[in-house]
């Protein structure tokens, strides 16, 4: 007998799903990434992207991946740690690192891997990681393959955070980590607060900002700009993949701290380089989010819109302070239905349910570009409110409380 494909075999969640034609994952794009995509041949408005600022389609940024395709060629052949560091690669760390406001960045393949990469790398068995309950799932499996000491505090909960931080041996190194902007709730850690434990209790930050950049902190710098405490951080964690508009990730910090992270950093030193044209679509997004300051303005002026129309309708958006807004439904059967329904009324959403979160938190995740339109967005939230008329959902939120 095939154990392994007997246990595969019995994974049937998907089909489930499938069988009462509500599975909405891998559906294809056939266009490029904008406010409307299409999808089976069909235009729909995109309202579940991580592009903020609506930067991958800017005219500058392609022209800048084709000039670096055309130099370097479409791939590395290699790790930073060998061949796979290109002079492009360089100049784009010293870019982020000012951006930021640190001494020196190093640039990863995908955000992922910044974070795999830097959190099992950086503390030892006697060590502590403290991390946020509703930390991003790659701050999570960074902590699983570090040797150190994991522990948890309730998300954004500084109480329960000193309590934590007062029991630890003062000895040891205790580096806290946490989402800047958190990507599924919306809103933003406490780090100001952070920042007065952490110095209280001899402990180290690690800031994970890949949903704050170009959304938050002056010129979109991310949320240590955003309360003024970017020299009380020690590491800064961001990706490509929103904002930035390609795919990669980056560390930013001291100058030893990239030292030691350069020659211990397994998910660098063992993985190949990103692609020419990535950091060239980096470079370039960066140049503009400091050009085009009005693009973060516009992000705003539609977070503001959409959230007081949903308010308006009564929806529950919890405690949301930036362009991701979550529309809790509170039930997964019809977080599903109601994501294929505003589907075939040509709006995309992503539904979130458990395991992501428990069924009671099952939501729909309502993403702002500074590209969309006021008669878009009035749209969308029209089509939200009558498909949530239609499936029940405001009894159920009655009956959850």
């Amino acid at each position: 007998m095939n154990l392994l494909l007997e246990k595969m075999k019995a994974y049937d969640t998907p089909q489930q799903i499938m069988a009462r034609g509500v599975y909405p994952y891998f559906r294809p794009i056939e266009s490029d990434q904008d406010t409307e995509v299409i999808i089976y041949g069909r235009k729909v408005l995109m309202f579940g992207s991580n592009s903020y600022l609506g930067l991958t389609n800017h005219p500058l940024i392609k022209e800048a991946s084709r000039r670096a395709i055309k130099k370097y060629g479409s791939g590395c052949a290699g790790s930073r740690f060998l061949n796979g560091t290109l002079d492009m690669h360089i100049e784009l760390e010293e870019k982020l690192a000012d951006f930021v406001g640190m001494e020196q960045a190093l640039v990863f393949s995908t955000g992922y891997q910044v974070n795999v990469g830097v959190i099992s790398s950086l503390t030892g068995r006697n060590d502590y990681l403290i991390l946020d309950e509703l930390s991003h799932a790659s701050i999570i499996d960074g902590t699983r393959m570090s040797f150190s000491n994991v522990v948890k505090y309730r998300h954004n909960d500084m109480t329960d955070l000193e309590r934590i931080l007062a029991k630890l041996n003062p000895d040891c190194i205790k580096l806290i980590i946490m989402d800047g902007v958190f990507s599924m709730e919306g809103d933003i850690s406490h780090l100001d607060k952070i920042v007065d434990l952490a110095k209280q209790y001899k402990a180290n930050i690690m800031l994970d900002d890949a949903h704050a950049l170009g959304v938050i902190g002056k010129q979109g710098s991310g949320t240590s700009s955003h309360f003024g405490v970017t020299q009380d951080v020690d590491l800064v964690m961001g990706t490509f993949s929103k904002s930035l508009a390609s795919i990669g990730g980056f560390i930013a910090s001291n100058k030893p701290t990239i030292n030691f992270l350069k020659h211990n950093a397994r998910s660098l030193m063992f993985s190949a380089s990103i692609a020419p044209g990535n950091a060239a679509s980096a470079s370039a997004a960066v140049d503009i989010i400091k050009q085009e300051p009005e693009r973060i303005a516009r992000l705003w002026k539609n977070t503001k819109f959409a959230m007081s129309m949903l308010k308006e309708y009564g929806f529950d958006t919890g405690k949301s302070e930036t362009p991701i807004i979550p529309i809790y439904i509170r039930d997964n059967t019809k977080t599903f239905i109601m994501s294929k329904m505003l589907m075939d009324e040509g709006v995309f959403v992503n539904p979130v349910v458990s395991p992501a979160v428990s069924s009671d938190s099952s939501l729909l995740r309502f993403s702002l570009m500074a590209t969309h339109t006021e008669q878009q967005i009035e749209f969308a939230v029209n089509k939200i409110k009558q498909t949530a008329d239609k499936t029940g959902v405001f009894e159920t939120l009655k009956a959850v409380g």
